[in-house]
């Protein structure tokens, strides 16, 4: 099972969670890294990915094999800003 959740944000200018009205903050991350350990408990393959924000490696380490990945960018209002990030894939 592949989990995409919005991510946790970086940057003060950075915070894109605003995918719902009820937006989707530090208590949902736990949520979600709640159901997938339930999921891990039941043996299914979990994999999830997610920004390399401190939160997001305090979530899920030791309990999950944290990966960072590189990811290019190229949407952002100032062209300093794309480019390549580091993200998470957690399993």
């Amino acid at each position: 099972m592949y989990f995409d959740p919005p991510y946790v944000p970086v940057s003060d200018t950075a915070y894109f969670t605003s995918y719902t009205s009820g937006k989707f903050g530090p208590t949902d991350q736990a949520r979600l890294r709640d159901v997938a350990l339930e999921l891990k408990k039941r043996e299914v393959f979990v994999i999830l990915s997610n920004s390399s924000a401190p939160l997001v490696r305090e979530l899920y380490s030791p309990k999950f094999t944290c990966i960072p990945v590189k990811a290019t960018r190229v949407v952002n209002s100032k062209a300093s800003g794309r480019g390549q990030v580091t993200e998470l894939l957690m399993f």
